[in-house]
């Protein structure tokens, strides 16, 4: 299987399944101020993503087409926030403690300041 077409189809599945979680969280939570679907699909992806590291560390438990079906395509489908933290505990994991700081605070603040930027731009191109 192309590598493309794995990444496409474990992307479907972890979209599908991110929405079918959120929205089920967000009924279950009607009311709540707090973002859950998201915050419970976030911490679940970093849970998901942790097994699945913990496996490929045995020699050959994945093969390379499987790991991009796994890592890239379900877990980066259903959240990003899970390679985030991946990232960060391998830096962590070699000491790299300012390094993980960083990427973290950085990811978080430079995200949120484009996300404001591109939805100024866009939303003064309604008036």
């Amino acid at each position: 299987m192309p590598a493309w077409l794995a990444v496409a189809l474990g992307g479907a599945i972890g979209s599908v399944a991110r929405f079918k979680l959120s929205t089920w969280v967000l009924e279950q939570a009607a009311g709540w101020r707090f973002p859950l679907g998201t915050f419970t699909v976030n911490i679940l992806g970093c849970l998901i993503i942790g097994v699945l590291a913990g496996l490929a560390v045995k020699e050959d438990f994945f093969s390379a087409e499987t790991r991009l079906f796994f890592f890239t395509g379900i877990t980066g489908g259903f959240t990003t926030f899970s390679a985030l933290g991946l990232e960060t505990f391998y830096l962590l994991r070699r000491g790299e403690i300012l390094i993980a700081g960083g990427y973290v605070l950085s990811s978080l603040v430079c995200g949120l300041l484009v996300l404001w930027v591109g939805y100024a731009l866009m939303a003064s191109q309604v008036r």
